[in-house]
């Protein structure tokens, strides 16, 4: 394990966002959704996540989720991510960051 400074972490913007619209990816490598999230103050961004093994489109609709926001966007195939949303990866899919109370959407990590 690599050890990082405290000023390495603070590059990081690491804040909450809710869900708000989801689509299918067919266009992915692997399968996918579009997922389109509201950061409050730092507006709305899109990514696309591997999440269909746990979670239907309906499921993932108004969840707050921990997002990393200062990433380059990244190109999928036709679509442009700008974010990573994170999760940890498990035996039967992605299991998503999430709070565990509604928070403001673009509260950064403390």
């Amino acid at each position: 394990m690599n050890l990082i400074e405290w000023k390495d972490f603070e590059k990081i913007l690491i804040v909450v966002g809710t869900i708000i619209k989801v689509q299918k990816f067919p266009e992915a490598h692997k399968p996918a959704y579009k997922i389109w999230v509201d950061f409050g103050p730092y507006g709305e961004r899109k990514t696309s996540a591997q999440l269909v093994q746990i979670y239907q489109p309906k499921d993932l609709i108004h969840k707050q989720i921990i997002g990393i926001i200062n990433f380059p966007e990244k190109q999928i195939g036709p679509f442009r991510s700008q974010f990573l949303l994170t999760g940890f990866e498990t035996k039967e899919g992605i299991v998503i960051t999430t709070v565990e109370r509604p928070v403001p959407n673009g509260t950064k990590i403390s």
